[in-house]
């Protein structure tokens, strides 16, 4: 992006950061910390697994460096409030990577659907197991509810509306073979919403098929239907489909760095206190899982 310099990296693998820095320019740093310190950086992204959040949004807020975190924003709700309170206490920007919201024919569909009476809504998350360890261990990644399928719980609430309670079910087993596997094969979350709507979220990691993501949201003038960044909207006497060919990651990218040299968090379509609602949902659905009983949020 013109106008933007890297002036610092950080990983854990000091070999990844240093090709990072080879093809995009800055420092190699062996902690935030020092990054914060050395670099002096007015904006920072963080993009490491749902474990790893908490010093280093903190520390950054501390010295009043704006933020994008990759969602999820934290691995459990006691983290994601730390956090929250530390970012609001220093009054910096942050956007989460929520990057489903910078579609345009998303925004076309949340237009349409505006005002309308939901009633049901219907999404599913079928792909194959991702080969980072991490993604493996509900430990470090929360499981494919939290990790992955936040996407689709964030465009319920986007498009839908809050969430008032969660009960969700999960199927173990079929991977037992795979090594430092623990989270769910497969689950099956039901939501209520607080406009009395529901929902139903299905999620897998088992497919050996190419991954596929849908969720239909029903009202009695139509169906919205999306699928990636196409929307699909049928009526009573015609069909439309509208396809986006803008980049998604591009435009979430260009808000906040927009947003960052204005000062202002217009734009942001994703703030963190926002996030942390969906992550309330998506720990909500776990914690279902583990009990068996349904949770209100």
């Amino acid at each position: 992006m013109e106008r933007v310099k890297i002036v610092g990296l950080c990983d854990i693998d000091a070999s990844r950061a240093k090709a990072a820095a080879a093809s995009a320019g800055g420092e190699v740093y062996a902690d935030p910390v020092s990054l914060y310190e050395k670099a002096k950086p007015d904006a920072v992204y963080v993009t490491v697994p749902p474990n790893a959040h908490g010093a280093i949004e903190e520390e950054a807020a501390k010295r009043g460096i704006h933020l994008f975190i990759e969602k999820p924003v934290a691995l459990d709700m006691a983290t994601g409030k730390r956090i929250g309170a530390a970012v609001k206490e220093a009054g910096i920007l942050v956007s989460v990577g929520y990057c489903f919201r910078y579609c345009e024919m998303i925004e076309a569909a949340r237009q349409r659907l505006k005002g309308k009476a939901v009633s049901l809504v219907n999404g599913t998350w079928i792909g194959g197991l991702p080969e980072t360890p991490w993604w493996r261990r509900r430990g470090q990644s929360g499981g494919q509810i939290v990790e992955q399928t936040t996407h689709l719980f964030d465009l319920v609430r986007y498009l839908c509306g809050p969430v008032q309670e969660v009960h969700a079910m999960a199927a173990r087993g079929c991977m037992t073979r795979v090594e430092g596997f623990d989270v769910d094969d497969s689950s099956v979350v039901s939501l209520r919403l607080k406009t009395g709507a529901v929902a139903c979220i299905t999620s897998t990691c088992i497919a050996r098929h190419p991954e596929r993501t849908i969720l239909e949201v029903i009202t009695p003038e139509g169906t919205v239907t999306l699928s990636g960044c196409t929307v699909r909207i049928e009526e009573e006497d015609r069909m439309t489909e509208l396809r986006s060919l803008a980049d998604k990651y591009a435009a979430e990218n260009r808000a906040f760095i927009d947003a960052v040299r204005k000062g202002s968090k217009n734009g942001i379509r994703c703030s963190y206190s926002d996030a942390l609602k969906t992550l309330a949902v998506t720990c909500a659905a776990n914690e279902s899982i583990d009990t068996g009983m349904p949770v209100k949020l």
